[in-house]
């Protein structure tokens, strides 16, 4: 559905992707591990043309997305949707307009359906739309505010989701409960999902496929009983935790 091939970024004198060569499959939970500051960001940021490649291609069920104009590009982004780490909602709007405000911008709706719609994607991830749509974002904990999030990202049902760190600071009741519905929204909505973590356990039951960016390429990738398995030092250093000091290239 998503293809990197042999893609290169560099910001100023410091290169972050080396040529990346990825495939993300239709229908799949695909997990890119990686050290911080190591570009899996930047990976994701290419895939809704927020950067745009240095050299090699990106392409989205076959659309370029690294030569898109701006009219295709909107097209593209409706169809994908970016959970930012932080839920990234606006501070001056309640939860309602923020779950409402992608609807707004792109489609057109009665009052009535707009508000069904809200109510219907904050209760898809577990929320009262009674009690939460008048609050605005700073009234709610962590964990609602990345559910918030989450169901902005779903109001337009787009076929494919990003994940920058989905349980990254949660406490484990809402990290289950965040992966529990990545889970769900592909085995009973088919959703394709590309999930950057740093949490291992989550992402070991959310996944389907595993690929390992390290030094700015990636070292290696497979389902999940291959990635475990991995011969690569780098995975195995990654995935079992190894205090030998700094992952080191092999």
């Amino acid at each position: 559905m998503i293809r990197f091939e042999n893609v290169t970024k560099s910001f100023g004198k410091r290169q972050i992707l080396r040529g990346v060569n990825l495939e993300i499959e239709k229908g799949k939970t695909t997990v890119i591990f990686g050290v911080s500051g190591g570009g899996k960001s930047t990976i994701i940021k290419h895939i809704v043309g927020l950067l745009k490649p240095d050299s090699g291609t990106i392409s989205y069920k076959g659309i370029f997305i690294d030569h898109a104009d701006e009219t295709t590009l909107r097209e593209i982004r409706k169809n994908i949707g970016f959970l930012f780490q932080s839920g990234a909602l606006f501070d001056s709007m309640n939860i309602r307009d923020n779950v409402a405000f992608p609807m707004l911008e792109h489609q057109k709706l009665t009052k009535a359906e707009l508000h069904y719609k809200v109510d219907e994607k904050l209760t898809m991830v577990g929320l009262d739309p009674a009690i939460v749509k008048s609050l605005y974002p700073e009234e709610l904990s962590g964990g609602m505010r990345k559910r918030v999030g989450l169901a902005r990202t779903l109001a337009l049902e787009p076929e494919v989701i990003l994940y920058d760190e989905p349980t990254s600071g949660l406490d484990p009741v809402t990290s289950d409960f965040i992966t529990q519905m990545i889970c769900r929204l592909r085995d009973e909505m088919g959703m394709t999902s590309v999930l950057i973590s740093h949490d291992i356990a989550e992402s070991f039951k959310a996944g389907d496929n595993y690929a390992m960016l390290f030094d700015g390429v990636i070292v290696d990738a497979g389902n999940k009983d291959y990635f475990k398995n991995s011969q690569n030092a780098v995975v195995q250093q990654f995935i079992n935790a190894r205090s030998e000091g700094p992952i080191a290239f092999h």
